[in-house]
């Protein structure tokens, strides 16, 4: 496979219009994520309150909290070819809506069967959501431009965490208002913003370039021209998308994707919980506002780092080195120290969420086309699983220790092995480092 050519500056239509698209696009994409992201862990700020009144087991609230990533990975690699063909503005849609939908439903999950199923269900609605604003992305940024715009993107993650934690908390706090307990009340406003936030969708978001109105026919042309030139650069030898899903490469991806995701989820499903010992005192909008400090840092890092890597022309080394500091702050945080503990987990939270928008642009790198809409929705998939098997992981380790700090330790095992899999890894072709 020949290597890529050197990227040439942008003309000036193309800068024009990759600049309008960013202001136009990420915005949005961000707010989407944020709406996701939150409904997706919400269920860690209503975990005690929930556990509480409705007599469910801490093994319980794990398997539920994991089984949304079993409906996610099933899903994935379907409902990403199938947003490959409809279009971003249908399927986007269709996504939001119904998991926004579901998510308010969790407000009546009263039995350990009503509480699975919805959160089965949820992963299963959300299924595609996440490779397909990265395969999305790939259709309107060309590599050089990519890495900085899924930072951008995956400022999401922390945000959701900085705003999500308070409004959480101070949903919680509505406990007995209208006959409904904080935690009904939590899961219905959030999971209806969803869904209303998912009809504007439909009307807000092209499909391509070609479709972009708020761009003139100079621009369209220039960004569609300047992201379609780069697809012979990666290759169309390639049998078909169920082979390529197939590849070792794929799943080595994914592999890493999924060891990164171990120690994301582990820690989110946990950290609400955690922060309320910490504090001494119940989850609400305290400890809410105590829970965003960490994000705050992860939202530095993850803006921070691609920036980072494509000045000084690393990025498998920042994603490493990122990966080693989760590591280290996953372990730092079973500290019996309220203040070290609370500091060590700033520096996971920036580490797992920094490394990841310089991860993606690995696998974009490498697949286009329909190959990206299933090879970027298996890793996902497989990152999914990491997901599920985080909370019952931490559990399991920590009930076959006997010690509540063993689950950190296990968690800050998958940061540092997906580390040495990132410090292994060949890539496929010389290329210009993206930003």
């Amino acid at each position: 496979m020949p290597p890529r050519p050197p990227a040439l500056p942008p003309s000036v239509p193309c800068a024009e219009a990759l600049r309008r698209a960013t202001a136009r696009l990420v915005p949005f994409l961000l707010l989407l994520y944020i709406l996701a992201f939150l409904d997706r862990v919400n269920v860690g700020y209503a975990k005690q309150a929930f556990l509480r009144d409705t007599g469910l087991s801490e093994a319980t609230y794990a398997f539920g909290a994991g089984i949304f990533f079993l409906g996610y990975a099933l899903f994935e690699v379907p409902s990403n070819l199938a947003m490959h063909r409809v279009g971003a503005r249908v399927w986007m849609c269709r996504i939001m809506v119904t998991w926004g939908l579901i998510s308010a439903a969790m407000a009546f999950a009263w039995s350990e069967a009503s509480f699975h199923g919805l959160r089965f269900l949820l992963g299963v609605a959300e299924a595609g959501f996440f490779p397909g604003v990265i395969l999305y992305l790939t259709y309107w940024f060309p590599a050089s431009r990519r890495g900085t715009v899924m930072g951008l993107f995956y400022l999401g993650a922390p945000l959701a965490q900085i705003f999500g934690g308070p409004v959480s908390g101070l949903l919680l706090e509505l406990d007995g208002f209208g006959g409904l307990h904080g935690w009904q009340w939590m899961f219905l406003v959030e999971g209806l913003a969803a869904s209303a936030v998912g009809v504007w969708t439909f009307w807000y978001l092209p499909d391509r370039p070609a479709d972009a109105a708020w761009l003139d026919a100079a621009q369209r042309s220039a960004l569609a021209s300047a992201v379609a030139a780069e697809e012979p650069a990666h290759g169309d030898g390639h049998p078909g998308v169920w082979a390529m899903l197939c590849r070792p490469r794929v799943l080595y991806f994914g592999l890493i994707y999924g060891l990164i995701q171990i120690s994301v989820y582990g820690v989110i499903f946990y950290l609400p919980a955690q922060v309320s010992r910490l504090l001494g005192r119940e989850a609400g909008l305290a400890v809410g506002l105590v829970s965003a400090i960490p994000w705050t840092c992860a939202l530095a890092a993850a803006f921070a780092l691609p920036r980072l890597a494509g000045r000084i022309g690393r990025r498998r080394a920042v994603v490493v080195a990122a990966l080693l500091a989760a590591g280290a702050g996953i372990a730092g945080s079973a500290s019996g120290s309220p203040g070290w503990a609370l500091a060590a987990l700033c520096v996971a939270t920036a580490g797992f969420i920094g490394a990841q928008p310089l991860f993606w642009t690995f696998p974009t790198g490498e697949l286009t086309g329909v190959q990206a809409a299933g090879g970027i929705a298996l890793i996902n998939s497989l990152g999914a699983l990491g997901g599920f098997i985080a909370p019952n992981l931490r559990v399991f380790v920590e009930r076959s220790a006997g010690a509540s700090t063993a689950g950190l330790y296990a968690l800050a095992g998958a940061s540092l092995l997906a580390a040495v899999l990132v410090a292994v890894l060949r890539e496929a072709r010389p290329r210009p480092e993206q930003a």
